[in-house]
């Protein structure tokens, strides 16, 4: 801690530097001269609070207030200023300043109160607390020191001291509302509930048509278990004022705590209904409500309300339009959510969410002509959004338009703004042209050598899959670890049965890049079968298949390959069989059990 005498020092060194004297017709010089002998404190502390408080030069006042300090060290009126208009570089100087006015001038109540108060500011409170047991001694008419005492006795962990500080402002000035909210508090935070309702109730008879005063009273009973009290209390105030928030929710949270989630739903009902409660409260308190699933399931009614509450109040706030389609959607109410964000699509500005919502619903629902449509809508007000090209190319996909699908693929990198993204939508485009590889449908410009023979369909295949691959090349030069190209990389080359060590390079890297995924450990078994290391892909497909609970029937045929080829038909055929129960291709099924049983090596000695 600096000594006052340095602190002093310092400021009188600055304002030999920046503190200006009003000068009127006479040179600052002669000003000052008059001003040097026993006056000089009380006009360096007038051009003080001239520079601060009209001027608004914080510097020109703790220059000119160090002036009056060097003029004479014990004028306390400079270093109260400089205390109380924050001149001080940390709470502990503002402590010093404080205590030197105060010891300067002893009779000074301000000076000693302003003492006090910068002790709470830097955190002393022992100290603090001796200051204002001796204002209380000392100024006994004025209530806010038995306030700030009872406040520091609490701070010090005394809640009986604050108490009976409390008691004795009451005995001298009677029931003031402040005082008695902070002694209520404190009786109910020593387990006094009875002594706490005593104090309410008295607090009530003295204002009985005060909402408020019966909530409080509400709450204390509510805490001593007296419900019907409480209830009561409740009742009466809002008799009073039936839209007060503050006795609603102070009632909604009397439901909470007795879970009597139907009244609690009830009286949220009268808060979404009031103006009173900001919106971002009533939208949190959703929120709380839906989060449970099984809440959601059992009280749907009530929330299905709340919801339209909502809707009704705020039609245009997008943040109610989210909540009441996400409440539909969760409701399976789909079409209804779609209509809901199809009315908002005028909207001015246009809203993209909304867009993307109708889009993302027309494609669940398998309406590719209105996906088609709301697409190209959005494209045309937002045409630099990434994500409407790409919806835009996965419409033409599965409508199985691939070159317009690619086309769009091509538009959305115009816009791309990172490797990684361009990375996906290069592998957004590869698989497109092997899509078109698998249909072995000719655009336009092919068509006419196909009819001349000139190229067939497997040349049109083998010219798609150059394509991908080329795609994914360019889409690995982005970003070389996208797992997704790498894994279907990596496993059309295998299904090709073509440059096999660099695919189990992929898909090596793959699995050392991911968490167990089935599908990635699916391709990297089928590379090590193609390369003919059996065992192996045997161990990572036994695994996948484990890992995805047999779902996936093509998972299931490439497990059944395997053991037929170890000479395992039984359980070869077992998954086959599974692979058909889950939607594979029975006429390749039917090949595959048509097939001479494998006779199983022996085992290596």
């Amino acid at each position: 801690m600096k000594n006052i005498r340095v602190i002093a020092a310092g400021i009188a060194a600055a304002g030999f530097i920046s503190c200006t004297v009003t000068t009127h017709g006479t040179s600052q010089a002669a000003a000052e001269g008059d001003f040097a002998g026993r006056n000089a404190p009380y006009y360096y502390h007038a051009e003080g609070i001239k520079a601060h408080t009209v001027k608004g030069d914080m510097q020109a006042g703790i220059a000119c207030f160090g002036r009056a300090i060097q003029a004479d060290s014990s004028y306390a009126p400079a270093y109260y200023e400089l205390a109380a208009n924050g001149m001080y570089a940390t709470p502990d100087e503002a402590v010093e300043l404080a205590r030197k006015a105060f010891r300067l001038d002893t009779t000074n109540k301000w000076y000693h109160q302003f003492y006090g108060q910068a002790l709470i500011y830097a955190g002393r409170y022992d100290e603090a607390l001796k200051v204002y047991r001796r204002l209380q001694t000392e100024n006994p008419k004025d209530p806010d020191n038995y306030r700030i005492l009872a406040a520091l006795y609490e701070q010090k962990q005394s809640p009986v001291m604050a108490l009976v500080t409390l008691d004795s402002a009451e005995l001298r000035f009677g029931r003031i509302p402040v005082l008695s909210a902070m002694k209520r508090r404190l009786l109910v935070a020593t387990n006094q509930i009875d002594k706490a309702v005593v104090e309410a109730r008295a607090m009530v008879e003295a204002a009985p048509y005060e909402a408020q005063r019966h909530v409080v009273l509400g709450d204390l009973y509510a805490i001593a278990k007296k419900d019907s009290l409480a209830r009561a209390e409740y009742d009466r105030a809002l008799q009073i004022d039936s839209t007060n928030v503050q006795t609603l929710m102070a009632l909604a949270d009397f439901h909470a705590g007795r879970q009597d989630y139907r009244a609690l739903l009830a009286v949220t009902r009268q808060l979404f209904q009031s103006d009173e409660l900001p919106l971002e409260t009533k939208i949190k308190r959703f929120g709380q409500f839906t989060s449970d699933t099984r809440f959601y399931r059992e009280y749907y009614f009530q929330l299905n309300d709340l919801a339209s509450t909502l809707a009704i109040r705020y039609p245009d706030d997008k943040r109610v339009v989210e909540l009441y389609a996400g409440h539909l959607i969760a409701s399976g109410e789909l079409e209804q959510a779609l209509a809901l964000y199809k009315s908002h699509l005028a909207d001015q500005p246009p809203a993209e969410e909304y867009f993307r919502a109708v889009i993302d619903i027309e494609s669940y629902l398998q309406h590719p002509d209105s996906v088609d449509k709301y697409v190209t809508r959005a494209l045309e007000l937002f045409p630099a959004k990434v994500d409407f090209h790409l919806s835009k190319g996965h419409v033409m996909s599965n409508s199985k338009q691939y070159v317009k699908a690619i086309g769009a693929y091509k538009g959305a990198l115009r816009h791309a703004d990172t490797d990684s993204l361009r990375s996906v939508i290069w592998g957004m485009i590869g698989d497109a042209w092997h899509q078109k590889a698998e249909a072995g449908e000719p655009n336009l410009e092919e068509r006419l050598p196909l009819q001349t023979g000139l190229l067939g369909k497997k040349g049109i295949a083998r010219k798609a899959m150059k394509e991908c691959y080329k795609a994914y090349e360019r889409s690995l030069r982005y970003w070389p670890d996208n797992t997704m190209v790498l894994n279907n990389y990596a496993y059309f080359l295998s299904l090709e049965e073509r440059d096999l060590e660099r695919a189990l390079t992929m898909s090596s890297r793959v699995v050392a890049l991911t968490d167990n995924n089935p599908t990635y450990l699916d391709t990297h078994g089928w590379v090590l079968f193609k390369l003919g290391r059996t065992d192996e892909a045997r161990k990572i497909l036994q695994k996948a298949v484990a890992l995805d609970g047999q779902k996936s029937p093509e998972l299931m045929v490439h497990y059944g390959d395997i053991l037929h080829l170890l000479g395992e038909q039984f359980m070869a055929e077992i998954y086959w069989r599974r692979a058909l129960e889950k939607g594979y291709d029975a006429r390749q099924i039917e090949q595959r059990l048509k097939q001479p049983a494998v006779k199983k090596p022996e085992p290596k000695e």
